[in-house]
């Protein structure tokens, strides 16, 4: 009889992003023994939505277990723009703090826009401020939104050299697919960003050895669209219905991603499962975000994270 086709290697995000963090602890405490700079975070949270709230505990949480300042600035959702704008000036002019995050979303009268603009582009951990962006295009240093940059350091783990290889990445979001897009192209990948327009998508994503699905359409990207052997990237964070009758009855829903995983890890190399792939890397990079600014703004060439 036939051997069975081999199935995906499934890329663990949780572990990855534990050892991140492990390492993101051990290079700030020798900042602060060689530079007595001891690398600041301020999270904001303006109103009381409890996955918020939870996201941010988690986050306070993971900065003090790395042995790093954590600051949450919990507001009312009666905040005005105004006062907003005042803490991050504050939080702007602190020395003491070198990442700050406005958690969204804003309530309805706060401009998200304005807001996430006056952070100080070197202390935009987020990698959301338009300066930031515009360094991530031209190569210069900047911060790199969390998502596409904890997508890069898993894909440079499993794969070592992504110089030459074709990429395609699915969603043309400025907080995932552009970024993403600049990233693998800084590692002399050949990049295709596919989005609703594209034409034939399954034919193009069959192009890809790096699948990046990141379009929020719950598993969209079926097995047949994939290369055997391809290495796959799931961004997507889709609530569906339990496959339970009775529980989705009861409104239960269960979570998948952008990618047919069923489908998909009989195809693909590797795969980022969904749950446990690509989310658990965003606080751990957002950490890693926070030690290289504090890094730059004490003019200290910051380790690099990638290495055990």
């Amino acid at each position: 009889m036939a051997d069975e086709p081999a199935r995906a290697s499934l890329i663990d995000g949780k572990a990855f992003s534990q050892t991140l963090v492990e390492r993101v602890a051990a290079a700030a405490a020798r900042l602060e023994a060689a530079h007595g700079v001891k690398p600041g975070l301020a999270v904001v949270i303006v109103g009381e939505d409890p996955a918020s709230q939870l996201y941010v505990r988690n986050k306070g949480e993971t900065t003090l277990k790395a042995g790093m300042r954590s600051d949450t600035h919990r507001l009312p959702d009666t905040t005005t723009q105004a006062e907003l704008l005042a803490l991050i000036a504050a939080l702007n002019a602190d020395a003491g703090i070198h990442g700050i995050l406005v958690q969204l979303p804003l309530p309805k009268h706060i401009d998200s826009a304005a807001v996430l603009g006056a952070i100080d582009p070197d202390k935009d951990v987020d990698g959301f401020h338009v300066v930031n962006v515009g360094r991530l295009a031209v190569g210069l240093p900047g911060m790199i939104p969390c998502t596409p940059l904890g997508s890069l350091m898993m894909l440079k783990d499993q794969l070592g050299d992504l110089s030459g290889l074709n990429a395609v990445i699915v969603g043309r979001s400025n907080i995932v697919g552009k970024p993403m897009a600049q990233l693998l192209l800084g590692e002399s990948c050949t990049v295709t960003i596919a989005h609703s327009r594209t034409r034939d998508l399954p034919a193009l994503c069959r192009t890809a050895d790096i699948l990046v699905a990141a379009v929020g359409r719950p598993e969209m990207i079926k097995g047949d669209w994939i290369k055997p052997g391809a290495t796959v990237i799931d961004v997507g964070i889709n609530r569906v219905p339990s496959r339970d009758p009775v529980k989705a009855a009861e409104g239960k829903t269960r979570v998948v991603g952008d990618v047919d995983f069923n489908e998909a890890v009989e195809v693909a190399g590797r795969i980022t499962p969904v749950p446990g792939g690509v989310g658990p890397m965003t606080i751990a990079c957002l950490l890693a975000n926070t030690y290289t600014a504090a890094c730059r703004a004490a003019g200290v060439e910051p380790e690099d994270l990638n290495q055990a």
